[in-house]
């Protein structure tokens, strides 16, 4: 895994899982076009998720039993056929089968994710692990602004015709560029999924990590779906470009959060991943008490943002120390366990701003955040630490 792999590997990941988000910023705005409410238009956003979560679960551990040089392109050419139909859908029923339909195929970044561990050293992977999981991270977060400047400029259906021709692209650079390496083991299909369900069952360590992923990823939808109904809404009135912008604001957490692979290959998981709740709780506070300033809520998404990305990259470069030989099925129970809580927090959040506002919004969010702070507590003293978090902690020093 040299630079320029990683690179492009970063980006490609960014790219596929950024297909997920292009919706959120425009939600007023497409609502508006196919005649529905904004209600509706949040089930959008959760329909992509429910899609995205399936598809990982049918197709990502096919990573530890095929060709990945050919998995990867394959998986972006299906993609870009569902976003140009999303891009041509005529009306809001249409345009929620296709959207979930993209979210089915574009599962590209979580097939690269465990391939970028199995190509990079042993001293490296979560350096390694830790970039390409960033891209993944920046591209949520990139595409709410290029969606709200594409959109604002041309109209919500160019972002999806843009999206195609970069998948398109994507999926020829990644076939010369990905390295033919044999498959980790040889399985029948049935007997490949149902064995994701049997590694959860076996692992409390990865039983542990998916309780504090799932409860991350529900809390990072459910701030950023509902805050497209704040900005939207008075005080602000903020356009759909204008929203879009906020995503940068996100973008400095992502290059933060980058770091927190390091700290992984140093065995300080356990601890970053404690100070990242913190993170998580101070961020819902400032929000909900800033709810009418600008500068509050640009605050609580740097914290948050760089809380729950350093919080993700740290839990899911340890739990591929767990089995080497099934990283993409352990990517597999992460990713669909995360998308399915991203989708009822999606939910949740519509369902708490329609009955209490952005204070029910920050009330819920802090809430969550103290829930798993306490998961990782009694994870701390309950003997989940892996060797080397053990090594780590006996010499602190070397650490």
């Amino acid at each position: 895994m040299n630079k320029r792999l990683t690179l492009l590997f970063a980006i490609a990941g960014g790219a596929a899982v950024g297909n997920l988000y292009w919706s959120q910023p425009l939600l007023d705005f497409i609502a508006q076009n196919l005649k529905t409410d904004t209600a509706s238009a949040g089930l959008l956003v959760t329909a992509t998720q429910v899609g995205y979560a399936v598809g990982v679960l049918l197709f990502v551990p096919l990573g530890d039993v095929l060709n990945r040089r050919i998995l990867v392109p394959a998986a972006l050419l299906c993609v870009t056929v569902a976003l140009v139909a999303s891009a041509l859908a005529p009306t809001f029923a249409v345009l929620l089968i296709t959207l979930a339909l993209v979210g089915l195929t574009t599962v590209a970044g979580q097939i690269l994710v465990p391939l970028a561990g199995d190509l990079a050293s042993d001293q490296d992977r979560g350096r390694v692990v830790g970039t390409v999981v960033s891209g993944i991270l920046i591209g949520i977060l990139v595409s709410r602004t290029v969606s709200g400047l594409i959109a604002g400029a041309a109209g919500w259906r160019a972002i999806y015709f843009t999206a195609a021709g970069l998948s398109l692209l994507l999926a020829v650079l990644l076939y010369f560029a990905i390295p033919h390496l044999e498959p980790r083991t040889t399985m029948k299909y049935p007997a490949l999924i149902g064995s994701v369900f049997a590694i959860v069952k076996r692992e409390r360590a990865v039983q542990w990590s998916l309780i504090l992923g799932g409860t991350s990823f529900g809390v990072f939808t459910l701030f950023w779906t509902a805050l497209t109904f704040l900005l939207s809404a008075p005080p602000f009135n903020f356009t759909v470009t204008q929203i879009g912008l906020f995503g940068l604001v996100g973008l400095a957490g992502a290059v933060t959060a980058q770091r927190a692979g390091r700290l992984s290959d140093r065995g300080l998981a356990m601890p970053t991943i404690g100070i990242a709740w913190v993170g998580v709780i101070v961020a819902f506070v400032i929000a909900g008490l800033g709810a009418s300033s600008v500068i509050a809520v640009i605050v609580a998404i740097l914290v948050l943002d760089i809380a729950i990305q350093g919080h993700n990259i740290t839990v899911q470069s340890r739990m591929f120390l767990v089995d080497p030989a099934a990283r993409s099925r352990i990517n597999t129970a992460f990713v669909t366990n995360n998308f399915i809580c991203g989708a009822l927090g999606s939910g949740l959040a519509t369902l708490l701003w329609s009955t209490g506002g952005w204070s029910a919004v920050a009330i819920g969010g802090a809430t969550l955040a103290g829930f798993a702070f306490t998961v990782w507590l009694l994870g701390r003293r309950g003997g989940l630490l892996l060797p080397t978090e053990r090594t780590s902690t006996a010499h602190p020093a070397k650490a």
